[in-house]
């Protein structure tokens, strides 16, 4: 629940210190700008807010590593829902609008996940988690979208270490295998979600594993 709120806190920090000039730089996630990153955020948040007001009468049917659907499948940015994020984040114009609206959903979903009880049931997905679990699954989420966002902006601070090392484990649980010991967490994340194509020293390192990744994650 902590790191949750750490990793997100962190993650809005860095958007707000982005330059307007930085949100028309290209972001880690295919075909999407910076400003369509921090739009997809404050879908997001939005979702976390629908999703802690959502409880569930049944038992969990997921966990924070199984609630992950994994492809191998990159994202090609042609999704209905990927353009439809693209259309909105242009309809802002202004990058202070989107910041301003990021800022506020995005500080409810914090309050709202500090204020849910952990062992509450909840709904998304036509899954069942607890909440412990759902914010767990989103540690994954902000951490990953840290690194895209400051993808192309070398001076932008990067996300929490605590944050990428909880990423790494659960990321090894979903692919059933560890990446080797000579990888950063930050190496990890990105070689094993496809963000980067692993180097040759790293696809000899990974052996078998190289032939199972990338983990696409949704």
């Amino acid at each position: 629940m902590d790191l949750f709120s750490r990793s997100w806190a962190a993650l809005r920090a860095a958007v707000a210190d982005l330059r307007d000039e930085d949100f028309a730089r290209p972001s880690g996630c295919t075909g999407w700008l910076v400003r369509d990153l921090v739009c997809h955020l404050v879908i997001d948040a939005q979702d976390v807010l629908i999703t802690l007001a959502t409880p569930a009468g049944t038992e969990p049917t997921r966990d924070a590593v199984t609630y992950w659907e994994v492809t191998q499948a990159p994202p090609t940015g042609e999704d209905p829902l990927d353009a439809l994020t693209v259309r909105l984040a242009a309809a802002y114009q202004e990058p202070g609008l989107l910041t301003f609206h990021l800022d506020d959903v995005g500080s409810a979903a914090g309050r709202a996940a500090e204020l849910a009880d952990p062992d509450l049931r909840v709904g998304t997905r036509d899954v069942v988690l607890t909440v412990r679990d759902y914010l767990g699954a989103y540690v994954m989420e902000w951490t990953l979208h840290h690194l895209d966002l400051v993808a192309h902006l070398p001076d932008a601070a990067q996300p929490p270490a605590e944050g990428l090392a909880r990423s790494r484990e659960m990321l090894e649980k979903i692919a059933g295998t560890a990446f080797p010991a000579s990888f950063s967490d930050t190496d990890a994340l990105l070689v094993g979600t496809g963000r980067r194509v692993p180097t040759d020293a790293e696809r000899a390192e990974l052996g078998e594993s190289a032939g199972r990744l990338p983990l696409v994650l949704g």
